[in-house]
């Protein structure tokens, strides 16, 4: 693992870091400038969109966005702006270092219209997550501390600064985690390390700084939250 203060190659971390709270200040500072610029986010047609899921979602995630498949995220509840951005870097051509590649859903991104995005947004975000069990997790410990106060000494910060508590996100920047399949975070925050997910640079950064161990045991402590 780098030091503090060495960024990943080719990203655009501020040089000079040497604490897990410059990211979180960092994020927070950009996530309020882009509030207070943006102007108000377009809304979609949940009917419109529930028709688009039934017809072309609902065999990987469920009509509704409750997910059984452990591979495949569960879109209920996840907050709209951050859906419609998704599927925006996942119509992203191939090699486009803002985009979000996916042989299966970059297929079916690229045919949808920018209304469709918002459509099926607005849907999927007006579903009630279903309530399930929490699985086992096996390092509570790790995956707690990880979760809740992060590991300062490799510049890892506290998911939960971004995240909330109990994983419901910060909309429009920071999803809905919590009660997430932990083989979908675990795929995720590998992708992040490895780089075959590059569409969140902070993101990038910090899973670049965690061990295979550190995510399994973050995955497993995700995927037992309840968001609320």
């Amino acid at each position: 693992m780098p030091p503090f203060s060495q960024a990943r190659p080719g990203s655009r971390a501020l040089p000079g870091l040497s604490s897990a709270r410059l990211w979180c200040a960092a994020a927070l500072f950009a996530f309020a400038a882009m509030g207070q610029a943006a102007t108000a986010p377009e809304r979609g047609d949940p009917a419109k969109g529930k028709k688009i899921a039934a017809e072309v979602c609902a065999p990987c995630h469920n009509a509704d966005g409750n997910s059984v498949i452990s591979t495949n995220p569960r879109l209920a509840g996840q907050g709209a702006d951050y859906l419609v951005k998704q599927l925006t870097d996942l119509a992203k051509a191939p090699g486009d270092k803002t985009g979000r590649e996916n042989a299966v859903m970059s297929g079916f991104a690229g045919t949808l219209s920018p209304e469709d995005r918002l459509n099926l947004a607005a849907w999927f975000s007006s579903q009630v997550p279903a309530a399930e069990p929490p699985g086992e997790v096996k390092d509570l410990e790790l995956g707690q501390r990880l979760y809740k106060a992060g590991l300062p000494e490799k510049a890892v910060p506290a998911c939960a600064g971004c995240h909330g508590p109990t994983g419901a996100g910060l909309p429009a920047r920071y999803p809905r985690i919590g009660g997430q399949h932990s083989d979908y975070i675990e795929a995720q925050l590998r992708g992040f390390r490895e780089g075959s997910r590059r569409n969140n640079e902070a993101m990038y950064q910090i899973a670049f700084r965690l061990s295979d161990p550190e995510i399994k045991a973050l995955a497993d402590y995700v995927a037992a939250l309840r968001a609320r």
